[in-house]
């Protein structure tokens, strides 16, 4: 009831985030259902039926990312002042993210059924005088217990991955006997608290004595017979301290496994498109002229991609500081720096997919693309997207607190919009000839 509460009263932004994961799940969903039927439909091509089942593995993989990506980036159960009084510590929190994440992809799967047993006519009739009724087996009963397992895959796998990613940080010692860890944003990151050295209850005021002076010494006791003078305490206007930039984290340690795993992705490709041997099951309308060993060459490029992106973007955000910089290029420089791993890693899975459409454009067989793979093309696509889009989002929320104090020091706003574009403009510039290149290496195998 509280994660139905919650989502009921969230704002209109963040319930669109939820329907994209609804429409996201729906349309994979609605892939499964059609693989199955499909295996129904030809039970004397199991390898046919297998790879289809295969590729809907991309649309599954991309709807799990969104949907860990819209939870990270929702305010409704974010740990508050107050709320592990009343029982809602991050540990219940992290549950009523992955509830309100299955009830999104649950209804997503229900909306699937439907439109698959409207389309086979089993709720008002055959639509469409019949034309879906070799793919969705029509007129054949569905098997129950494996319709539920495919319409349960999603949302189980999505809710599983949210509280994986969102899950507290067990508090203890460090394991070299330092300071103990707390919750840190979301309860899913461990955050180790800044020790107090030696004087600052002095120079801060927490102590009395000599300490509320402004000294960080005790004060001898006066000897007796001596009168002890009070000194007067001089107030000092309280001047508003500049928000300093936060030191960026370390390099991304992924960037030499990116470029071996790209590099071995489109060797292998390469290599299958080359070969002669078919004796492999054969790929739906998708790829018609290349073996599996090209979908295999795909994925790792794809993982590559996603691998080296954060090591990329850290280096962009050095480059960007790099001879001289000024404020604009100091603050786009180290902004980068810091969300290299949350930016990054969506902007390669967007590379990829990006690569993949360039090089799928030139196939000559390209009026083969039937409708199943639209729709698969379309929720891998759009849920890359919304994905970067949901980071940005969330980066843009961590830097609220620094981007208020420097408004109110009086920075310029053009100046906090000129950093965000400059942001972009490096990114852009980086990363969209790195994806042409990708497409057009993994092309030339499937153009021979």
């Amino acid at each position: 009831m509280l994660a139905l509460r919650l989502t009921r009263g969230a704002r209109p932004a963040v319930q669109l985030r939820r329907l994209l994961v609804t429409a996201a799940s729906a349309g994979t969903g609605f892939l499964l259902l059609c693989a199955m039927g499909y295996a129904l439909a030809h039970p004397g091509s199991p390898a046919d039926a297998t790879a289809r089942l295969v590729w809907c593995l991309p649309p599954v993989a991309a709807t799990v990312h969104l949907a860990v990506a819209v939870a990270r980036t929702d305010p409704g159960t974010r740990p508050r002042p107050g709320l592990a009084a009343v029982g809602l510590g991050p540990a219940r929190l992290m549950l009523v993210s992955a509830t309100t994440t299955a009830l999104s992809c649950v209804l997503g799967s229900m909306l699937a059924l439907l439109v698959f047993l409207h389309l086979r006519g089993d709720l008002t009739g055959m639509p469409f005088d019949g034309a879906a009724t070799e793919a969705l087996a029509a007129g054949t009963p569905l098997p129950v217990p494996g319709s539920l397992t495919l319409l349960t895959l999603v949302p189980v796998l999505a809710s599983a991955a949210v509280a994986f990613v969102l899950r507290p940080t067990v508090l203890g010692p460090a394991p070299d006997g330092g300071a103990r860890r707390s919750y840190g944003r979301f309860g899913a990151t461990g955050r180790v608290a800044a020790r107090e050295t030696f004087g600052s209850y002095g120079r801060f005021g927490t102590r009395g004595g000599a300490a509320g002076r402004g000294t960080g010494r005790d004060e001898p006791e006066p000897a007796e017979g001596t009168v002890a003078v009070e000194t007067p305490a001089v107030e000092t206007p309280a001047v508003e301290s500049v928000p300093e930039l936060p030191a960026p984290h370390p390099a991304p340690k992924g960037l030499p496994w990116g470029v071996a795993v790209l590099a071995a992705g489109l060797a292998v490709e390469t290599y299958a498109a080359g070969a002669t041997d078919h004796g492999g099951p054969a790929l739906p309308a998708a790829l018609p002229a290349g073996p599996t060993g090209v979908l295999a060459g795909w994925l790792l490029t794809a993982v590559g991609l996603a691998l080296l992106a954060p090591g990329l973007t850290h280096l962009c955000g050095l480059l960007l500081q790099a001879v001289r910089p000024g404020a604009l290029r100091l603050l786009a420089g180290r902004g980068l720096m810091e969300e290299a791993t949350r930016i990054g890693r969506p902007l390669g899975v967007v590379c990829a997919v990006a690569s993949a459409a360039v090089a799928m454009t030139p196939l000559p067989d390209s009026g083969s693309f039937g409708p199943l793979t639209a729709l698969g093309a379309a929720v891998v696509t759009g849920c890359a997207v919304a994905t970067l889009c949901t980071a940005a989002v969330e980066a843009r929320q961590d830097r609220s607190g620094t981007t208020a104090a420097l408004l109110r020091l009086g920075a310029p706003a053009a100046t906090l919009r000129g950093a965000a574009a400059l942001r972009a403009g490096a990114l852009l510039a980086v990363f969209g000839p790195l994806t042409l290149v990708v497409a057009e290496l993994a092309a030339l195998p499937l153009t021979r």
